[in-house]
């Protein structure tokens, strides 16, 4: 890129590691991690990689000490609720560790409303600030761990914690009934993404983005009447202006699409019902708009 050093921040250890690594090796940027080191170099690239707790990324990356880090929305929506000096913003949506923010009771419990009752959770600022925005008076237990425990041992009416499948409520006989937030990892810089001014982290971004384009496309080959080509290219999801080749025979072509959306098997089954024949679905390794 250029000679000044891009620093990305990520996770050490935990749910958003494995695919914070895969989003930065598939973006051309070779390291190797080991053991207990918190930096990583990159043999072919001029970027250094800090391997430190997700909660610490917001404050790396509001501070400059780091130009960009990658965290979970939940995250940097806590940090931010309650910490003004946490101003890094969000400027890629990567699509991986989809979870959600909800509250949840015992199985058994008749609660209906969070209205004058105790709600343990590890996001006591997320919390507070819906409590406001619904005009809700509670008591708010800040607890760092084993948040489905507390409801069971007198501390809290519910909790409010990450869920992803549910799994663990399931687990801990509680259910879900209300949600406060979405949220997936994110990556994050100090400025908004229009205010970013040094060329080569533009570019390591955008291909970040060219890489979660690919992960969610498709490329889409198949033969077809010519007369049929019109019908079928309304079937190809997320297509933009497909590619339509001539073939030796006069009354056929070939057609070929980029798709941005999934292709299931039931979306080849309506291009074969249509006419289309020697369909391929591939996968896509890289996007550059």
């Amino acid at each position: 890129m250029n000679s000044q050093k891009i620093t990305i921040a990520i996770q050490k250890k935990g749910r958003l590691f494995d695919n914070s690594k895969d989003l930065l090796l598939k973006s051309g940027i070779k390291f190797t991690t080991s053991g207990e080191k918190l930096l990583a170099r990159s043999s072919n690239t001029n970027i250094d990689i800090l391997l430190v707790r997700d909660d610490d990324i917001p404050s790396l990356v509001s501070k400059g000490v780091a130009d960009l880090g990658i965290v979970g929305q939940n995250v940097l929506a806590e940090q931010a609720a309650t910490n003004k000096q946490i101003v890094a913003k969000e400027i890629l949506s990567l699509g991986f560790s989809k979870c959600r923010l909800s509250f949840a009771k015992p199985l058994t419990s008749k609660l209906r409303s969070l209205k004058n009752k105790s709600i343990a959770t590890s996001y006591p600022g997320l919390v507070k600030k819906y409590l406001v925005k619904n005009n809700l008076k509670s008591n708010v237990i800040k607890i760092n761990g084993s948040v489905e425990l507390t409801p069971y041992i007198g501390i809290a009416d519910c909790i409010c914690d990450l869920i992803s499948s549910g799994a663990t409520l399931e687990a801990n006989n509680l259910i879900e009934f209300k949600h406060l937030m979405d949220s997936q990892a994110v990556l994050i810089a100090k400025t908004k993404f229009h205010d970013i001014e040094r060329i080569d982290v533009l570019n390591l971004i955008r291909r970040f983005e060219g890489v979660i384009n690919a992960a969610e496309s498709k490329y889409v080959m198949l033969n077809a009447d010519l007369s049929s080509a019109d019908k079928i290219c309304k079937l190809l999801p997320g297509a933009d202006s497909p590619t339509i080749i001539p073939l030796q025979e006069k009354s056929k072509v070939a057609i070929h699409a980029l798709c941005s959306e999934p292709v299931f098997w039931e979306t080849m089954e309506k291009l074969k019902k249509n006419g289309a024949s020697s369909i391929l679905v591939m996968p896509v390794e890289k996007i550059l708009n």
